[in-house]
């Protein structure tokens, strides 16, 4: 049974970096999303590990563990929502309380897609891939990103529908800032490998492959066991997204996900746009796309809206997913089935 929570109007928003903080000539960009927050009538709380960073992580591994578990244990805060990723989660997994933690959403991606998976995994609490702090600081938003609002607000049994983007950022501009944050100058076109329409229904599960991948092994990566106790074998969507991996690489970890269980009784996979899908003496990510739906049986989407290629549209670990894609176009309900 998989718990969801309810984002509130007014609720306190939890700001602290289990991973990355923000070094201090950038920490005018929290202040500017803190203030799109309250101007939406939430209200604003910091841990302190927001604020600094040093040797890849904003502070040492106890510290952030220590916050984190101090937020996840406050019922006062209704929505933990990191400034961005960053490289070192993993230290934190075994050190969250889990037994102990209130549901509350935690919204966010890159190397928070570790403690999202982990805590879903773990306790059946449902987690949100989505926006980061940082992304919510523009003077308004696109209708791909600004739906988080509108997801993490839906009521357990209730469904809610997203539409894939018109356009999407090709690379990033800082010295042309714009109220929108993203600059979206390029046409989305999810693809699909071999069907021109695909329908698929499971659960989700998913982020970062780059980062999720280490959780392989450990108790905090049991799929199987999450399939059995939490989703009672209902099959399961994967959406994952490439942030630094060559192509090789990313055809590892997918080989190891696969040996590792995590993706029997799957339904379909769904990969995010990537930057860096660099190939290797001439394999190229659609190789590796075409390899995985022959090895699964299973349709693979690829260039979807999700990760490191803004926008992206926010998934929700746990509930159940239609995805229907075709001309390029897609349509994705969440229905948040307990």
């Amino acid at each position: 049974m998989i718990r969801y929570p309810c984002l509130q109007p007014g609720t306190t928003v939890g700001v602290t970096a289990p991973s990355s903080g923000v070094d201090e000539r950038l920490h005018d960009l929290v202040r500017k999303a803190t203030g799109r927050l309250e101007e939406k009538g939430y209200r604003v709380v910091y841990g302190e590990t927001v604020w600094t960073q040093e040797k890849a992580k904003s502070a040492p591994a106890a510290v952030r563990a220590a916050e984190l578990n101090a937020f996840l244990q406050d019922n006062r805060v209704g929505l933990i929502f990191p400034p961005w990723g960053g490289e070192l989660l993993i230290e934190i997994v075994d050190r969250i309380d889990y037994a102990a933690m209130q549901p509350k959403w935690i919204l966010g991606y890159s190397d928070m897609s570790v403690l999202l998976l982990a805590v879903t995994l773990v306790t059946g609490i449902a987690t949100a891939h989505g926006a980061n702090l940082i992304d919510a600081r523009g003077e308004y938003a696109d209708e791909t990103t600004a739906m988080w609002e509108t997801v993490l607000a839906t009521p357990t049994g209730a469904s809610v529908r997203q539409f894939s983007s018109k356009l999407y950022q090709k690379e990033w501009s800082h010295e042309h800032p714009s109220p929108c944050v993203f600059h979206l100058t390029e046409p989305t076109a999810w693809l699909t490998v071999s069907v021109n329409e695909v329908h698929i229904r499971g659960r989700l599960l998913g982020g970062c492959i780059d980062v999720i991948r280490h959780l392989i092994g450990t108790p905090y990566g049991d799929v199987p066991s999450f399939q059995r106790q939490f989703i009672h074998g209902e099959p399961i969507i994967w959406y994952l997204e490439n942030c630094e991996l060559n192509v090789a690489d990313l055809r590892r970890s997918l080989v190891q996900m696969k040996l590792a269980g995590w993706f029997r009784h799957c339904s379909g996979i769904l990969f995010g746009r990537s930057g860096v899908n660099k190939p290797v003496e001439g394999y190229e990510a659609i190789d590796v796309y075409r390899e995985l739906e022959v090895e699964l049986g299973v349709p693979v989407v690829y260039d979807i809206d999700c990760g490191h290629v803004p926008p992206q549209m926010t998934f929700i670990n746990g509930a159940v997913a239609e995805v229907q894609v075709a001309t390029g176009e897609a349509t994705m309900v969440q229905v948040f089935k307990p």
